[in-house]
């Protein structure tokens, strides 16, 4: 007999519906019909495929597509059922007591245009709404609970981290240490898949790149690029041999429980000139700096725009997080369930900062045809600044 495993804690999930429901009745809205599978599995326990409806008031209901069974077991939900076609819902809603809803929230941030039309013809007699941001912002504030699985992921990036130096050896292509990288992060438990909430953005553990590698430019959302294995991917590892003297970034993200840590540190077999390393070494004062100002109330476009400024006073403007025009416009970005979550320390953002975020900070710099020097850390938002959940040692290890 299978035994699936139920994971999220029933007075955590209990609460988090609660609060849900408060932002809901806040903004006027009558219910909600969850679709998107890190939603699914932050609001029920769950990221089967189904529908999941969250009233302002009573009773969440889970209707499960595939699987029931695992579903029903994996969730802590009070109310979990089989449906097989979202044109029953309605008649479901009902069923259960349930009133139509006069306005009913969507993720419209990540559905699609077909489903967005599917569900405003399936509930005809509803007003349609967004509801992503009032989500987004509630997963942004994590949990002891959600603090404690995203403690247990850091050390297993560190651990990551720590494997380095008995792995990389001169004359290995990237992606050939990066297959003996993953595979012992995959023995630690690393789930594999890493959930992006932003669209057509896709990453397998992360980038590791050697040398000037490492500085070339992709259509990742990220200041390094690299290569890849071909144009269909084009990022992270390629076949670049690793040479001595030059660094070895290893920017990887380790999932552990569903909940994420994102670790940058950089490797070099042999030395590295002056350059990069005053460089990284200008990184690690930025990070320190942002670590005591990242207090609750402090500004995610005030921070970015503090450590943008500092890069240009220590003379790497045309450098800093990544290289050319096209140089992105954030230092830093929220992590759990998702890689990219709220807040976004990014230009322009007014999203103030609240205790209990926690960030991947990463300021980089980017020097083409030399590589890529810098750090990122996983960081938890307290009353008096940043603490660093991963902790193995920031500077460049030498080997």
């Amino acid at each position: 007999m299978i035994r699936y495993n139920r994971s999220t804690p029933e007075p955590e999930q209990k609460t988090r519906i609660a609060v849900f429901q408060k932002r809901l009745e806040n903004n006027g809205v009558d219910a909600v019909l969850i679709l998107q599978k890190a939603d699914m599995f932050y609001y029920s326990g769950t990221a089967q495929q189904g529908w999941l409806y969250i009233p302002a008031e009573g009773k969440p209901l889970l209707m499960v597509f595939k699987d029931f069974d695992r579903a029903k077991a994996e969730s802590g939900l009070d109310q979990v059922i089989s449906l097989v076609s979202p044109r029953d819902i309605p008649s479901t809603l009902i069923n259960f007591g349930y009133k139509a809803p006069g306005i009913l929230g969507l993720e419209l941030d990540v559905l699609s245009a077909n489903q967005y039309i599917l569900f405003q013809k399936i509930f005809a007699g509803s007003q349609i709404t967004d509801v992503s941001l009032e989500i987004r912002l509630q997963r942004a504030v994590k949990s002891d609970y959600e603090i404690s699985l995203m403690r247990e992921s850091s050390h297993m990036a560190d651990k990551v981290a720590a494997r380095v130096p008995d792995l990389i050896k001169e004359g290995l292509t990237e992606i050939e240490f990066a297959g003996m990288l993953e595979a012992y992060a995959r023995s630690l438990g690393h789930q594999g898949l890493i959930r992006m909430r932003m669209w057509d953005n896709d990453l397998f553990y992360g980038h590791i790149m050697a040398g000037p590698g490492a500085a070339v430019p992709s259509s990742f959302a990220s200041p390094t690029g690299g290569m890849g294995v071909n144009p269909s991917i084009a990022q992270g590892p390629g076949f670049n041999i690793i040479r001595r003297n030059e660094p070895v970034l290893v920017d990887y993200v380790f999932v552990l429980n569903g909940y994420t840590s994102d670790h940058t540190r950089i490797f070099c077999i042999g030395t590295l000139s002056d350059d990069l390393l005053k460089a990284h070494e200008a990184m690690l004062e930025i990070q320190e700096r942002v670590k005591h100002k990242a207090i609750p109330g402090a500004s995610a476009g005030e921070i970015y725009d503090m450590m943008k400024s500092d890069a240009t006073t220590k003379g790497y403007k045309d450098s800093f997080m990544g290289a050319g025009e096209r140089r992105i416009r954030f230092t830093g970005h929220g992590i759990g369930i998702e890689l990219d979550e709220f807040p976004f320390i990014a230009q322009g953002q007014s999203l103030a900062l609240e205790k209990g975020m926690i960030i991947a900070l990463e300021p980089k710099i980017v020097l083409p045809g030399k590589g890529v020097v810098g750090i990122e850390n996983t960081l938890l938002v307290t009353d008096h600044g940043l603490e660093s959940l991963t902790t193995y040692r920031d500077g460049i290890t030498l080997i």
